[in-house]
This record gives structure tokens, sequence and C-alpha cells, in this order.
């Protein structure tokens, strides 16, 4: 009688860590074991940052309060943020909306101001209040 039933424990054990062993909810792409059309064992990674961590909430000296939400960890781009166009949110999934470092639409933001660029490189302008507002990377080379 105990035989079967240590099998019996064993085989759902073994089966639930199996299962849960591939699942990333910070993941925008399909598991390695899903069924897709690639036929290469090596994938592209993904396209947003897997380090991520919980903002709790705050409130802004205007008085507005923010909700706490994740968020990626910083990096020296934006590529791999959730906000960012071609990217998603995992946790509330909405698609990103923000222009990508040095791509065109990027120069459309700040539009008139000029941009500064901060001693690790991110990039700003100075607001009608004086708040220094980011905005993605502008390529300072021209194409002609």
């Amino acid at each position: 009688m105990r035989t079967p039933l240590f099998i019996l424990l064993f085989l759902t054990v073994s089966v639930l860590s199996f299962s849960q062993s591939f699942y990333n909810p910070y993941s925008t792409q399909p598991s390695k074991r899903s069924t897709s059309s690639r036929s290469s064992l090596f994938e592209e990674p993904t396209t947003t940052n897997p380090s991520v961590r919980y903002q709790n909430g705050y409130q802004k000296s205007d008085g507005t309060y923010v909700q706490g939400h994740y968020k990626t960890e910083s990096s020296s781009t934006n590529l791999d943020n959730f906000s960012t166009q071609g990217n998603s949110n995992p946790f509330t999934s909405e698609s990103g909306s923000r222009a990508r470092d040095n791509s065109p639409n990027a120069n459309n933001y700040g539009q008139g101001r000029t941009i500064h660029t901060g001693p690790r490189g991110g990039q700003y302008y100075y607001n009608d209040n004086g708040n220094k507002v980011y905005v993605p990377k502008q390529s300072t080379t021209f194409p002609f």
C-alpha cells in the first residue's frame, strides 16, 4: 500500500516541478519548451530587462499619489524597459509607447528645447517649471 502511494506522490511532485521550471512571468517571449515555429534551440534574448523590482507607491510634490508598480532595473538604455515601443509590461499587458533610444522618433521629444546630456549619458531638457524632463537618447551625429 505504501509503494503505490509513494509513487503517486513522487509523480505528482515531479510533474508540478517540471511544469513550473519553465514559467517566467517577466518574459515576453514564449518558453523554450513551447511549440513555436523556431527550430533552433537558441532563441533571441527577451526584449525586456529580466531584472525587475517593485517601486512602492509615493506622493509627488504636487500631491498626486502614484500607485506602487513593477519596473525594470536601471540600465544605460531604454531599449529593455517596459514602456519602450516594441516592448510590453507583463504585469499590466500594456504595450510600450516611448520612443527607443537613437530612433527617428526620439527626435520628437523636447522639440524647441535645448537637450542636455548628463554625466552618465542621460538626456533631458528643462520644462517651464524648471524641472528636468528626461527624453529618449537622441543621436548627435547627422547622416550627411
